[in-house]
């Protein structure tokens, strides 16, 4: 018998009948003995609905009652399922975030979880009931709903199965697993029976959606074992572990993750002195920009071309920004362009072996794609391209590095 704790996502709790799918599902692993504790997410579109409203009443709603309104989407859906468990001769128990004691700091939309009780959950597990606990959603200390931001209920479970030590935590979602790249841009994209927490770190921060990042972070550091799985299909999944597969058996690249959501750039004729990167980074990190890749390149006459990349939502105030800057440093002009984006190769493999920079860019001359940027980590290589060129690169990489072979494990 193990202590699964299990995460569904808004499609897998979209409607009323998939609700009852689900609760069949939970039924079952309660059915072979397992103790089982659920969140869920709002249903579908439901959250978006809520946001929607608000902003008809308010441009700049109080963040302290937005995470009251957004926070009622999930307490539905634990209710639903609840129901449904009751109805199959299941017993469970439902729980908002606050009364299960999910402790949070009172960064209101966006609050990190500073601490658990454990102790109502591990009654009623005892007791022979499921526990289903509302995503996304805790109190601070003065008693005050907050949630976690968006994808926030995949860090519930997580924290969850971290205080309850669970055996696994499972996320259920739209999609069988973790691929290789999107199988939506490359059709021969396969799932990973197995994946690392450093290599999911990566491929969630560069734009896989499969998994919300900080969920990852969490799992990496309270070393809780992951699993992805469908909702819709059966099947293994993909595992999440902190165990590397032998290195005989370890592929160089474990997958090809883009990110649409880039924009550059670039401050020209830069006095090249002591110091002049902060100048023009500190005013940019002041507007709560951050900001991804860099690039400095240092000319014959002393100045200095400067360039980095930010969220594409972010790069009209950024320019604002720049324009200011430019006149206080003397340089020579500002451009943007937004019509980029960011390709990367990641895997634990590239640690032992040589060579993976080198014909990731062989790869994209290959096909006439000029690289405009690189950035690399111990198991990650980067490139900015032009946008046009995205399902190209992908393609053309995924196939460099044979990810389309059959899944040896």
């Amino acid at each position: 018998m193990a202590l699964i704790v299990q995460k569904y996502g808004g499609t897998s709790v979209g409607t009323v009948e998939r609700i009852q799918g689900v609760a069949n599902k939970v039924k079952g692993f309660r059915d072979q003995g397992h103790d089982v504790v659920v969140v869920v997410s709002a249903m579908s579109g439901e959250t978006n609905r809520l946001i929607g409203m608000a902003n008809e009443i308010s441009h700049r709603p109080v963040p302290r009652e937005m995470d009251v309104l957004v926070s009622t989407g999930e307490q539905v859906t634990i209710a639903l399922l609840a129901m449904a468990l009751s109805e199959l001769n299941c017993p469970a128990k439902s729980y908002t975030g606050g009364q299960v004691r999910i402790h949070t700091d009172s960064s209101h939309t966006k609050a990190r979880i500073q601490a658990i009780d454990d102790a109502k959950m591990r009654s009623d597990l005892s007791a022979g009931r499921v526990v289903i606990v509302a995503g996304f959603q805790g109190m601070d200390e003065q008693d005050n709903i907050t949630t976690l931001g968006r994808g926030g209920s995949d860090t519930t479970a997580v924290a969850l199965a971290a205080a309850l030590k669970a055996d696994e935590c499972q996320i259920y979602t739209d999609v069988d697993g973790v691929y290789t790249t999107d199988p939506r841009v490359v059709a021969s994209a396969r799932r990973l029976s197995k994946i690392t927490f450093e290599e999911m770190l990566e491929m969630a921060s560069l734009g896989s959606k499969v998994l919300q990042i900080r969920s990852v972070e969490f799992a990496g550091k309270y070393n809780v074992p992951l699993r992805v799985l469908s909702t819709f299909e059966e099947g293994p999944g993909t595992l999440i572990t902190t165990e590397e597969l032998d290195s005989m058996e370890q592929p160089v690249i474990s997958g090809i993750a883009f990110n649409r959501d880039e924009a550059k750039l670039t401050l020209l004729g830069v006095p090249d002195v002591p110091g002049v990167a902060a100048k023009i980074l500190a005013p940019i990190g002041a507007k709560n920009i951050e900001v991804d890749m860099i690039v400095q390149n240092v000319g014959a006459d002393q100045t200095t071309d400067f360039t980095f990349t930010v969220h594409r939502n972010d790069v009209d105030a950024a320019f604002d920004v720049l324009e200011a800057v430019s006149q206080e440093l003397g340089a020579r002009e500002v451009r943007k362009d937004a019509k980029i984006c960011k390709v990367s190769v990641v895997g634990v493999g590239m640690r032992s072996h040589a060579g993976v920079a080198s014909q990731m860019f062989e790869t994209l001359a290959a096909e006439g794609i000029n690289i405009q940027m690189i950035s690399t980590s111990e198991i990650k290589i980067s490139v900015v391209v032009d946008e046009k060129y995205l399902e190209l690169a992908v393609r053309a990489l995924h196939q460099a590095f044979d990810l389309a072979l059959e899944d040896a494990s």
